[in-house]
């Protein structure tokens, strides 16, 4: 992959952030809304093995988490965490960043982003 993957949705402040930080540094990048591209469930568990879990990948301070029934936030398998995204999908923190090796992490922040893309 020669190109930085960025995920997220187009209206989420800190997913600008991160596209405006990637073009003011020329980091060739592709945005996916993953509301209007639902990612791939193998996809969303690499991701979620990648991050340590799927704990790091979900959002639990999220509004949408906070609004969920009790019984809905206690998923014990990938199926049960794959539903939950299927229907929510805002849970996944944002932006995902799948780098060129196919590194991936979670969140912006500039610091971050500095180390890792220099």
């Amino acid at each position: 992959m020669s190109t930085v993957r960025l995920y997220g949705l187009k209206n989420c402040s800190t997913c600008h952030k991160a596209t405006a930080w990637l073009t003011e540094r020329g980091v060739a990048f592709e945005f996916t809304d993953y509301r209007d591209h639902a990612v791939a469930p193998d996809t969303l568990r690499t991701w979620a093995d990648e991050l340590g879990g799927w704990p790091k990948l979900v959002n639990r301070a999220s509004m949408t988490w906070r609004n969920l029934p009790p019984e809905r936030k206690t998923p014990d398998t990938d199926e049960q965490w794959l539903a939950l995204i299927a229907e929510f999908p805002a849970l996944v923190r944002r932006p995902v960043t799948v780098d060129t090796q196919g590194g991936v992490q979670v969140g912006f922040s500039d610091k971050k982003y500095t180390e890792h893309f220099g």
